[in-house]
């Protein structure tokens, strides 16, 4: 069996990668991991309210909801809610990463990838390029989540993580700004890969190369990616750095 001829080529010295849709099963995420938290906000806040991550997001809540007293189960309440509307809400996405990273360290959780994504960030990283990760999920989160893969532990593959906290909003051109500076690299330099228009559009604003990645049964698949560049697998896209090419 041949394999597929790459569609798509960049000249860049960074990827930066998106997780549900993306790298990852959307529906993994929420058929699995969603369910996991939320059978464990609220002993997480009775049992830990104290640790500093915990009483940051749960101040953040009450903020949000404009309710300094709210108790834990509003708080509660407030999580599962947003968990329902797939809100991106920074404190939601603390808590959860803070729940999902012992998830995965105890074992009871194993993350997700597409067959394509692994053997493409491989090759990538063996080529001299960086890998960099920007998702709604909190860094904590994210961190597991390439530590505990199938595959072991992708994060020595990684150069760096964003979430809203450190990056901002994934639909605002400033984020992908403040990534840039970040690594050090001129926008041009930098090539982003996800599967909603509107973070494609927001990167592009900021200067870098974007690419869509359409997979089948995942939530924007039919909206498609807009007048960007569209890939349905990694294996589609081909990229070169400092004179190597993969």
């Amino acid at each position: 069996m041949s394999l597929p001829v790459p569609a798509l080529r960049f000249d860049v010295d960074a990827v930066v990668l998106d997780i549900e849709g993306t790298t990852s099963a959307t529906g993994f995420v929420v058929d699995v991991l969603y369910p996991y938290s939320r059978s464990r906000f609220a002993a997480l806040l009775a049992e830990r309210s104290g640790d500093p991550e915990v009483a940051r997001a749960l101040a953040q809540v009450r903020e949000l909801i404009g309710d300094p007293h709210a108790d834990t189960a509003a708080v509660v309440k407030t999580l599962d809610a947003w968990l329902d509307e797939d809100r991106k809400a920074t404190p939601l996405k603390t808590l959860q990463g803070v729940i999902w990273s012992e998830g995965f360290a105890r074992g009871d959780l194993v993350s997700h990838f597409y067959d394509d994504v692994v053997p493409a960030l491989r090759a990538w990283h063996a080529a001299g390029l960086r890998l960099y990760v920007y998702s709604s999920g909190s860094v904590a989160a994210q961190r597991a989540w390439f530590s505990s893969t199938p595959e072991g532990d992708l994060l020595p593959l990684v150069s760096g993580l964003y979430d809203t906290e450190n990056a901002g909003p994934k639909q605002e051109p400033e984020s992908y700004r403040r990534i840039a500076e970040s690594t050090g690299l001129a926008p041009e330099r930098l090539l982003f890969l996800s599967d909603r228009p509107g973070e494609l559009d927001a990167a592009r604003a900021a200067g870098w190369h974007t690419v869509g990645i359409r997979r089948p049964g995942e939530p924007f698949h039919q909206q498609g990616v807009g007048d960007h560049a569209e890939a349905g697998t990694f294996d589609e896209i081909s990229i070169s750095t400092s004179g190597s090419t993969t």
